[in-house]
């Protein structure tokens, strides 16, 4: 199926799946508008590609392949999204933060990102400032790990997955910790092919 994603604004012709085309002279609120406007799209379809992928998972044992066959996503991308909106329940999302917060804090007890949320809302904080605070919290002593593991790995991956917590937006041990949550969360996936759970290097 082609979806062309034609749309228009005010009669004239703004976006193709591929451009925007913008009228010229467009007034600064109208631009701003469509600047919430997209990202407010661009954001709900986290959530909607999760609640997708939730649906397929109980609905049909082939999720996975399916959706890699839809959307073209690799397997831990449709994994994470599927992992957060998990995670919480709708009316446990807020609508004034981003996926991606309530995704940073998705490892947490519920008492505990419940509290993060609320102080990301009430101080307005960035998706960054509220990794910020936390990486701070966790370091602080306050939340010291209860147990110290050490382990050793051959340069050519720790590479590949300093590469991959990069391409996330992580820090490694950050990287680490919520691809252990995950798995944790989702022990098994009858209906993915064990390669397919086997973390790439890009995911």
């Amino acid at each position: 199926m082609r979806h062309t994603g034609l749309v228009s604004l005010d009669g004239q012709l703004v976006t193709r799946r591929t451009a925007m085309s913008l009228p010229p002279g467009l007034p600064l609120a109208q631009w701003r508008h469509l600047g919430r406007q997209m990202f407010v799209v661009a954001d709900s379809s986290a959530w909607w590609m999760g609640d997708w992928l939730i649906y397929g998972r109980n609905e049909y044992p082939d999720r996975y392949r399916r959706a890699l066959a839809e959307t073209g996503l690799d397997y831990q991308t449709l994994r994470n999204y599927a992992w957060v909106a998990g995670k919480y329940a709708p009316s446990e999302r807020r609508a004034r933060l981003s996926f991606q917060h309530h995704a940073e804090v998705a490892g947490l007890p519920v008492t505990e990102r419940d509290e993060w949320l609320s102080r990301a809302e009430r101080g307005g904080w960035s998706r960054n400032e509220l990794r910020r605070r936390l990486r701070a919290h966790r370091y602080s002593g306050r939340a010291a790990l209860d147990t110290a593991i050490r382990i050793s790995v051959p340069r050519d991956r720790g590479a590949r997955w300093q590469r991959a917590a990069e391409a996330a937006g992580l820090d490694l041990l950050d990287w680490m910790v919520r691809r252990l949550d995950e798995a944790a969360d989702e022990p098994a996936d009858s209906d993915a092919p064990a390669a397919s759970r086997t973390p790439s290097a890009g995911a």
